[in-house]
């Protein structure tokens, strides 16, 4: 397991971003993911920056959403333990992705608060430097490669996506989407219409390359 390079003042950052809504609605950890969530996003950025400075401003976004997204802040999360220290309700699986990602950036907003921008960012930095250099090329995010793929073989037409009803709690909603394109259809769920969207257009690829 490995162990965040810093040493948290005030410990009871560190405890609230810890505490997920289900256990306390008022005392968890939504402020502080907020907070993180922007830490996050600047020096991810800032990092993308230094390392491809001959990047298109695209290239550098693509890159960007897919080092920030929930599959892999959820897995950094794990890597780190806070699976087992997480304080949460009724964790279901299509939630446990969203609880890991969404308690990664708390921490790093409880980092943020207890020693400022520097300590934050150089946190961030460490961890995501290697994650960074891994893919040399910029990827494309899965809506963009449908829309490519589908554009090509299917005479220009694009990806139809629909937004079914949300499911589950009115306060904590999964937001659903369905996506057709070449007579295939594929669903996706996530804690936003875009997460969805993005899980929607990944399935119809999977599809697809059958």
């Amino acid at each position: 397991m490995k162990e965040l390079n810093y040493k948290f003042k005030d410990t009871s950052l560190l405890d609230l971003a810890l505490v997920q809504r289900g256990v306390n609605a008022t005392q968890n950890n939504e402020k502080l993911e907020f907070v993180g969530d922007r830490v996050l996003g600047l020096s991810v950025a800032g990092l993308l920056y230094e390392m491809y400075p001959n990047e298109t401003e695209g290239e550098l976004a693509r890159r960007h959403a897919t080092l920030v997204s929930t599959e892999t802040l959820a897995r950094i999360a794990t890597e780190f333990g806070l699976d087992k220290k997480i304080k949460h309700g009724h964790m279901t699986a299509g939630r446990t992705m969203h609880i890991l990602a969404d308690a990664m950036e708390a921490v790093f907003g409880a980092i943020y608060l207890d020693g400022g921008f520097e300590p934050a960012r150089k946190v961030i930095v460490d961890i995501w430097r290697d994650l960074a250099s891994v893919d040399t090329i910029a990827p494309k995010d899965p809506k963009t490669t449908l829309q490519e793929l589908v554009q090509q073989a299917d005479s220009g037409n694009l990806p139809v996506y629909e937004y079914l009803e949300p499911t589950g709690a009115s306060h904590n909603p999964t937001f659903n989407v369905r996506v057709t394109a070449m007579g295939k259809t594929a669903t996706g769920s996530g804690a936003s219409k875009k997460s969805a969207s993005i899980v929607a257009a990944e399935e119809l690829l999977k599809i697809l390359a059958i």
